[in-house]
């Protein structure tokens, strides 16, 4: 398997479709959230999470830098991580669409500074673990990989977002089609 090619052509898909669609928003829609249930992230929230998705956090994989407070040796049990996430109304927000899509657009040059950064015998061989889950090993390929998840899921609540809203988008609209 090649992880660089692989890894290379699900980001980039991934960030083409998440930025039309965050295209389709306009800077009065950043206030929404769903009206039933709690702990919702409104649409500046969400497009805020998602430009720092994928390619921040694949700098941390590669580089060990997760711009963040160092966690205690003793705190890194999953509970832990889980204790320091925010909750929706405590998350920051963006100040436009398009301050997000060009944040968005920073945030994939990151990620495919990240993938050229490791390089494939890196992808392929080095074991690490996450920091939210430091008893599970898995290949640098494989942690970026999720990371592209990371972004893709997200940009799926955005779609279910613009679902809520009354607006027309449909599976081809999700998929970039």
């Amino acid at each position: 398997m090649n992880w660089s090619q692989l890894l290379y052509a699900e980001m980039t898909e991934t960030y083409a479709v998440t930025d039309k669609i965050m295209g389709m928003l306009e800077d009065k829609d950043l206030e929404w959230k769903p009206t039933t249930g709690e702990n919702w992230m409104t649409v500046g929230q969400l497009l805020m999470h998602l430009t720092n998705s994928c390619g921040m956090c694949c700098r941390g994989f590669v580089t060990g830098d997760w711009g963040m407070p160092e966690m205690p040796d003793d705190a890194c049990e999953q509970d832990s991580y889980e204790a320091m996430l925010p909750k929706a109304e405590q998350m920051p927000t963006i100040g436009s669409v398009a301050e997000a899509r060009n944040l968005l657009a920073a945030d994939r040059k990151v990620a495919f500074e990240m993938l050229e950064a490791a390089g494939e015998e890196k992808l392929g061989n080095e074991k690490i673990a996450a920091p939210w889950d430091p008893e599970n090993e898995r290949t640098l390929g494989h942690h970026l990989l999720h990371m592209n998840y990371h972004l893709a899921i997200h940009k799926a609540q955005l779609f279910y977002y613009l679902k809520l809203m009354g607006r027309k988008v449909d599976t081809m609209t999700l998929w970039g089609i």
